[in-house]
């Protein structure tokens, strides 16, 4: 059974599919530069591996993947992000499942690559432990794990709230079709992230830009 965060987020990705990759439109050079290292640190970082991608959406972070790794296994809640994905004519070599980020069994085992692009944020904290553990699961030790996420910019994705009694942070977002949704969008600090990866991990690198973080690492 879904929770009612999962439930929120869900219905506004499904809304959010059509109009997801503006989001990648640079609003100036920098965040256009800062977009594109993120692109090529992650495809430096799981080129030849198999890898799992949560939260894959529309597949945009997996076309900057698809030519570098072995296989990708994408997987997200939404159907109409899959849908935006699967229009893009992957190769064999990538698979697009719908299922659940916190119960990744059914995407398969033996990963040596992971993959989650703007998804640690929406991952409420309480639940940021069972959300690696499932994660690394699915790993093979010595796999290479990257993340990237927002930086915490004020004025840009929407009306900031919070933090709630569980420490979650949220962004009030307006769609294109006129609706509004309220959804956890948390911002970690460097010292939160190693805090957060250095039971698990090995080599952890992490870069910091004006408007995008990004951390990899070798499961131990």
């Amino acid at each position: 059974m879904i929770s009612h965060d999962e439930s929120i987020l869900r219905r506004y990705y499904d809304r959010r599919a059509a109009e997801y990759e503006e989001i990648y439109t640079p609003r100036d050079v920098g965040h256009g530069h800062e977009l594109g290292e993120l692109a090529r640190t992650l495809r430096d970082t799981l080129a030849g591996r198999r890898v799992l991608e949560v939260a894959c959406g529309t597949g945009y972070w997996t076309a900057a993947l698809v030519h570098v790794a072995r296989e990708v296994v994408g997987i997200d809640a939404s159907q109409p992000m899959l849908l935006e994905a699967r229009e893009k004519g992957f190769p064999d070599t990538v698979r697009l499942l719908q299922g659940d980020a916190y119960d990744l069994a059914f995407a398969g085992d033996g990963f040596d690559g992971a993959l989650a692009m703007f998804w640690l944020s929406h991952v409420p904290r309480r639940r940021l432990g069972d959300f690696l553990g499932g994660l690394h699961a699915r790993l093979i030790p010595g796999a290479s794990v990257f993340f990237a996420d927002n930086v915490f910019v004020p004025g840009v994705g929407g009306q900031f709230s919070g933090p709630d009694e569980n420490g979650d942070t949220f962004k009030l977002r307006a769609l294109a079709d006129g609706s509004r949704h309220r959804v956890v969008k948390n911002y970690f600090s460097e010292d939160e992230l190693r805090h957060l990866f250095a039971p698990h991990a090995q080599e952890v690198v992490l870069w910091r830009g004006r408007n995008f973080w990004s951390a990899s690492y070798r499961l131990s």
